[in-house]
């Protein structure tokens, strides 16, 4: 059966809409047609999904080059990239039919905006009750910073430096805030992220010429979340000897100036690529893709993090609104999606 979605009507399963990216700055929202789902699946009728303001952005702009195309397909994508692609995943939603022990349960799915849809269960994340919906869509993100710090083997009493405070980087420094003695300090251009770092018990440091010297050079574990040369640059700066700086920005089809020359090399520095596409390799031996993404989804029980998902936008509105939200007048981390089932 396709990976497409489905919703109801009558109490029968017909049609679902779904967010397209369309062209270069373009969405639309398109209706689909489908049959019912088959025995043992379930049916989701999804209440909130989150927006990557990274991954999607470059997916709305047309910046993902050619040869990512493949590499870069989402779970339950239809279309190809660059256009027309149904694209996203992070929906968190309730299910409406299948067995009746899941009927009724708050759920996570890596799947696209789609307001109704339906997967096996292997495919879907149950979510425990003191998880609101809105907070469940941060699993995503979540599961990307927990492989991160995974592959970074920080530990406690580290110290620990994080460039770029959007919703992966702050969940980093909420993650890594919690190892017992940890110091952690997290660089961003934009001050209205301190109020935020400082509730998860790290220190904010605004981005410029006096980073550096606040900073200091002897970081053990360096994250960078920017995907900008200079944040890059800073994160480098920032490394200890011998020192690992952890890689999650990706740049697309961009490219970017970075000295490798000097202190990268002087320092001894080992630059780690991390990706969520794979386990990290320290635990890949015991963990499956559904075990990792089953333990960010319980990371999320604490409401610190509701303050990563204050904002909204309606579903219907999102053609109107992604120039917005992609666009240079859209700062702030990116709100998420809330669908007609959620009013």
């Amino acid at each position: 059966m396709s990976n497409s979605t489905v919703s109801r009507s009558r109490g029968r399963i017909r049609v679902a809409r779904s967010l397209w990216y369309t062209a270069p700055q373009t969405v639309e929202i398109r209706s689909e047609r489908l049959a019912p789902a088959p025995p043992g699946w379930l049916t989701i009728e999804t209440h909130f999904s989150a927006i990557s303001r990274g991954t999607e952005q470059l997916i709305w702009r047309g910046g993902v080059a050619e040869s990512e195309w493949q590499r870069m397909r989402a779970p339950f994508q239809d279309g190809d990239l660059p256009f027309p692609v149904k694209y996203g995943y992070s929906a968190a939603g309730v299910v409406v039919n299948g067995p009746p022990e899941w009927l009724g349960a708050s759920t996570f799915a890596l799947f696209p905006h789609q307001d109704v849809f339906v997967l096996p269960m292997d495919r879907v994340t149950r979510l425990a009750d003191d998880i609101p919906l809105r907070r469940a869509t941060l699993a995503a993100n979540m599961e990307t910073a927990l492989n991160a710090v995974w592959d970074s083997g920080a530990g406690p009493a580290d110290k620990i430096v994080i460039v770029g405070a959007g919703i992966v980087g702050l969940l980093i420094a909420y993650l890594t805030s919690r190892l017992p003695g940890a110091r952690v300090m997290v660089v961003d251009l934009a001050p209205e992220r301190r109020a935020i770092v400082e509730t998860f018990g790290a220190t904010f440091v605004p981005a410029g010429t006096s980073a550096s010297t606040t900073l200091g050079d002897d970081a053990d574990v360096v994250f960078h979340t920017s995907a900008s040369g200079p944040g890059l640059a800073t994160a480098v700066n920032a490394c200890g000897f011998e020192a690992s700086l952890v890689e999650l920005s990706w740049y697309g089809d961009a490219e970017i100036d970075v000295a490798l020359g000097g202190t990268f090399h002087a320092k001894r520095l080992r630059l780690v690529s991390s990706q969520v596409g794979h386990v990290a390799t320290s635990r890949r031996p015991r963990w499956s893709h559904a075990r990792r993404l089953d333990a960010a989804a319980a990371l999320l029980a604490d409401p610190l993090l509701d303050q990563l998902v204050a904002t909204s936008v309606a579903f219907d509105e999102l053609p109107t609104q992604m120039p917005t939200i992609f666009g240079q007048t859209g700062g702030g981390l990116a709100p998420v999606i809330a669908y007609p089932a959620a009013s």
